[in-house]
């Protein structure tokens, strides 16, 4: 039996979204059916909007979320209706070389659904990142489904799935930041500011944040962000050297993703120190540095991809902290919304007027 239920769609290149009735059947073997509580509005939605991701349209957008497992189907374990989850887009499979290496944060044969989420016409639907949670229920692969305490509100727990675990797991996870490091964070939207409060969650002792804009700067503040440099009135490689004892930071996170920013954190780290890319660069960006620069300075380039995490791992682990005060996830969400104001919270956060929309079912 189909389920009919509103969700959020966008039906081609940069056209605004809309509410629609969606079908989504029931769960099929390894599937779960669950009914959305709260999903954040993803700066990846937006490109998938954009056709930035492919154009397998239409979408259904909405990625980062919270719900209750409503049912589940054939050879399924672990998951019952009713448990919390956390609803994630990198469900590792357990038999890949990377998987089977140890590395399952690596795994590229991850699970989704098989069956398709559709209009009421009978076209399917293209979920993003496998998900599609801009709705009132949604399907996905039980491995999607991440059990976590139901105690943390779904508008703070969904926030783990996408956006605030990558930056949190840049700088723990992908950056290794520990105890009395220094580190800097270029780009202080949710992302960003997540690598802030991972870093400071991790011990270091000076965490400088860099952005364009000052309102942002002060957001960064209230996640542990010891010092602020705004790039249009600073050179910023010459500031966190200023910043650092002359030496550079031990961990510089790129949370823009283009070619500029990157080289200022390729430069902007101590010797043998780590530069980590968790911004998105699109298909087009390039990247050019001295090859004799690469070799001479020493330390390490990384990638950070979902911030390198295992949801069974750090999932219940975050939400833990969160319970006990000592992560403070309800500071990044700037607003609660309704499935009809998804339009408005995308130029929201294109003009920097938020942290995060979260869309509250």
């Amino acid at each position: 039996m189909a389920h009919a239920v509103n969700g959020v769609v966008a039906a081609g290149r940069g056209a605004k979204v809309s509410v629609e009735t969606i079908l989504v059947p029931d769960p099929g073997p390894g599937e779960a059916l669950v009914e959305v509580r709260a999903c954040g509005v993803c700066h990846t939605d937006l490109h998938y909007r954009e056709g930035g991701i492919n154009d397998e349209f239409p979408f259904l957008l909405g990625h980062e979320a919270a719900g209750v497992v409503e049912a589940v189907g054939d050879g399924v374990t672990g998951l019952e209706p009713g448990d919390f989850v956390i609803l994630n887009w990198r469900a590792v499979c357990g038999s890949c070389r990377s998987c089977l290496r140890g590395r399952p944060q690596y795994c590229f044969n991850t699970h989704n659904a098989a069956q398709p989420m559709t209009l009421e016409d009978g076209t399917p639907l293209s979920p993003a990142l496998g998900i599609g949670a801009f709705a009132e229920k949604t399907l996905v692969h039980s491995g999607q489904c991440t059990k976590v305490n139901p105690k943390a509100p779904a508008e703070v727990a969904g926030l783990l799935g996408c956006g605030v675990m990558a930056g949190i797991g840049a700088a723990i996870n992908t950056g290794g930041v520990t105890r009395g490091d220094s580190v800097a964070v270029l780009g202080c939207g949710g992302v960003g500011d997540a690598a802030i409060a991972g870093a400071r969650l991790a011990g270091a002792r000076t965490i400088i944040a860099v952005d364009l804009d000052d309102t942002k700067l002060e957001w960064a503040r209230r996640f542990g962000a010891t010092h602020t440099i705004n790039a249009r009135e600073r050179d910023v490689v010459e500031a966190i050297r200023e910043l650092t004892e002359g030496n550079g930071a031990d961990v510089v996170i790129d949370a823009v993703g283009r070619p500029e920013t990157f080289q200022q954190a390729f430069y902007a780290r101590d010797h043998a120190g780590l530069a980590v890319l968790v911004g998105v660069p699109t298909p087009d960006m390039v990247l050019e540095l001295p090859l004799i620069d690469v070799f001479s300075r020493g330390g390490a380039v990384k990638s950070s991809w979902y911030g390198d995490c295992l949801p069974s791992r750090d999932f219940p682990m975050l939400i833990d902290l969160y319970l006990q005060g000592r992560l403070d996830l309800g500071t990044f969400v700037s607003e609660t919304i309704g499935l009809g104001d998804v339009e408005k919270a995308f130029e929201d956060m294109h003009h920097g007027r938020v942290l995060r929309s979260v869309v509250v079912l």
